[in-house]
């Protein structure tokens, strides 16, 4: 038997987004960003349609800043962006339905704070037939999702297909969830703050070159499930002693003081309830087939 869920009890809806621009800052410094070394930088951002970026691709060495795999997406409506970020689940299925790519099928992969966008990976040959504008609908399903045997553990956009696909062990009363990587609650900025982890992400900042090393976070790869060690996002980001959240990195690195890396929340217990295993195929893209 595998592990119990209430999927059959999520309702499943329809919203839509578009595809975003790249943006830059109109200020009097723009358009720089400065490093947390003070070197002005200007760079790719956020936003768009990145070509040569996917999930499974590694994030080290890009020179771009918070830079978002394949499309960028957002509803130019407040409200129903809100609606379009808090419902589109990691896993769920999108298609394209304007455009020259129209039909085209794609996966969400994670959701951006702040920029308020949601990522959705598509093959390569379908991106070059996208333009800015274009308007892409998700299947959202999976917001309430509960695992029955685990009521401590809180789900939070993850779709019941990649729960299944993901995660199909307990040991020891916990739930095995394998990851590409580990990293502590420590060395995460960007993002802490907020009363709920349902949209946005936060950031792992990758500054300290022994930290670096210790957890070998320089092979980070877009797509890669990561725990983060004594974190609890029940009700919003923060340190606690023994919690364990999983995300997704949605996002790159970033030149800027405590950013880096960004985490979409998947999973968190604040009792420990997950094992985190390592695993380096811990990754949508292997997961899901998603790349040749």
């Amino acid at each position: 038997m595998g592990i119990r869920t209430n999927r059959e009890k999520l309702v499943k809806v329809a919203v839509v987004g578009e595809i975003a621009p790249q943006e830059f800052e109109t200020g009097w410094s723009a358009p720089y960003l400065v490093s947390h070394e003070g070197v002005p930088k200007i760079v790719p951002g956020t936003g768009g349609i990145t070509y040569n970026v996917r999930v499974g691709d590694r994030i080290a060495g890009l020179v771009g800043d918070h830079i978002e795999p394949a499309v960028s997406s957002r509803n130019p409506d407040e409200k129903a962006n809100g609606g379009y970020n808090i419902l589109s689940c990691v896993g769920n299925r999108a298609v394209m339905v304007s455009g020259e790519a129209k039909g085209a099928e794609g996966v969400v992969t994670g959701t951006h704070g702040g920029i308020e966008h949601v990522m959705i990976d598509f093959a390569d040959d379908d991106l070059r037939q996208m333009v800015i504008g274009d308007r892409i609908q998700v299947e959202a399903w999976g917001v309430g999702l509960e695992i029955d045997d685990f009521p401590d553990i809180r789900c939070t956009g993850l779709s019941p297909d990649l729960f299944e696909r993901w995660i199909t062990e307990t040991r020891n009363g916990k739930l095995v969830v394998p990851v590409a990587k580990c990293a502590p609650a420590a060395i995460m900025g960007s993002g802490l703050g907020r009363n709920n982890v349902y949209r946005g992400d936060y950031d792992i900042n990758l500054f300290d070159e022994r930290m670096v090393e210790e957890y070998g976070l320089d092979g980070l790869r877009f797509g890669d499930f990561v725990a983060i060690l004594d974190a609890d996002s029940t009700f919003g980001r923060h340190f606690y002693s023994g919690a364990v959240s999983v995300g997704i990195i949605v996002h790159g690195d970033s030149y800027v003081a405590g950013h880096g890396p960004g985490v979409t929340g998947l999973l968190t217990s604040r009792t420990g309830q997950i094992e985190p295993v390592i695993d380096p195929g811990a990754n949508i893209a292997d997961l899901l087939g998603l790349r040749a």
